[in-house]
């Protein structure tokens, strides 16, 4: 099975991690925090207590901080950066920092290179 497939259902099944009591006392959030305590339930691993994030739950090593497509995720702040990186096996995402006149030229530059871009802005095209 493609190890994409995979994350995408691992990802699917995973529970949400909350701290011992969040349902009951909403002042604690929805913020993780590891139970320490010596009697502690959730640390014990009682059951309907929650869950306690562990490696399991985690996606298959050779496509950790992969996009969903595939591709290697590259941020790119300048157009010496867009020159060096290759469209088969990397994506681009364009820095926040970036101007938008800056913006518009990396998009044409890779445009012609036949670069895919993740985060185009909207209007653009």
């Amino acid at each position: 099975m493609n190890l994409l497939k995979i994350r995408k259902i691992k990802k699917r099944k995973k529970p949400e991690f909350l701290r011992c009591n969040a349902k009951n006392l909403k002042r604690l959030g929805k913020k993780w925090r590891r139970p320490k305590g010596k009697q502690n339930k959730l640390r014990r691993h009682f059951k309907s207590r929650g869950h306690i994030p562990s490696p399991g739950y985690g996606s298959p090593k050779d496509v950790k901080g992969l996009h969903p497509s595939g591709l290697k995720e590259i941020i790119v702040k300048n157009i010496k950066e867009l020159m060096n990186v290759d469209p088969e096996k990397n994506i681009v995402k364009i820095a926040h920092i970036v101007g938008k006149r800056k913006k518009m030229e990396l998009i044409k530059i890779a445009e012609e290179k036949k670069i895919k871009i993740a985060n185009v802005p909207k209007g653009v095209k």
